[in-house]
């Protein structure tokens, strides 16, 4: 079932920007920034709680080498992760740093997944408004139709076999809380960007502020 949910979170994200029309695409901004607030509460509550079980300094090693990766991941992705694609487009083959950088995010987004926490729900959270962001950014573009969902169909594979592999490998598993640490990295860098990047000239205003704080609440007591 958590395989299937993070695969139809991409495919929704698709069907509503094939719906949106131009002054409701101008409003994502909103919904990204309750995808950045909902899925920061629950890396926190969720996930540091359950790495930080047996403190030590190596975790903290870890989680500052996650945002390093997000940070070198968003060289070649242009910041895709968080909802803005900043692209110059000379031709239309398949983007490939596009496609790699943002599949190692997604596969590791799948690691922390278990039924001992509800990061699912955060990531589902998350991947909705970053696959509208991306399949907008296609059509635009002029992308052909073949390229736009194969770029998003292997992108929705990413996270589900991120998950996979940490049921089934051995050695994964072994590291299960280092990787986790990683992802925890991963995500403060792209959801805290998220807020930032949200707000127009880098200013708050009432609704925004407002949406956030419903992220965080929702999220604590989900």
């Amino acid at each position: 079932m958590n395989y299937l949910l993070l695969f139809l979170a991409v495919a929704v994200g698709y069907g509503i920007a094939i719906s949106m029309q131009k002054k409701q695409v101008k409003q994502m901004s909103i919904f990204l920034a309750f995808s950045g607030a909902f899925l920061l509460s629950m890396t926190i509550n969720e996930l540091l709680p359950e790495v930080f079980k047996m403190p030590t300094r190596r975790i903290g090693v870890f989680i500052m080498a996650g945002i390093l990766l997000q940070i070198i991941l968003e060289f070649f992705s242009k910041g895709a992760e968080h909802g803005h694609v900043h692209l110059h487009i000379k031709n239309r083959d398949f983007p490939w740093l596009l496609f790699i950088s943002l599949s190692i995010h997604a596969l590791l987004e799948g690691f922390p997944i278990s039924e001992s926490n509800d990061i699912l729900i955060g990531i589902i959270v998350h991947k909705i408004p970053v696959a509208i962001i991306l399949s907008i950014f296609f059509i635009q573009a002029q992308y052909s139709r073949k390229v736009t969902l194969s770029f998003l169909f292997l992108f929705a594979l990413m996270t589900p076999l991120g998950n996979l592999l940490s049921d089934e490998v051995s050695v994964l598993q072994e590291y299960h809380t280092e990787i986790t640490a990683v992802v925890i990295g991963i995500f403060l860098h792209v959801s805290t960007t998220i807020l930032y990047e949200s707000s127009r000239d880098h200013k708050f205003n009432m609704a925004k502020l407002l949406i956030i704080v419903l992220g965080f609440s929702i999220a604590y007591f989900f």
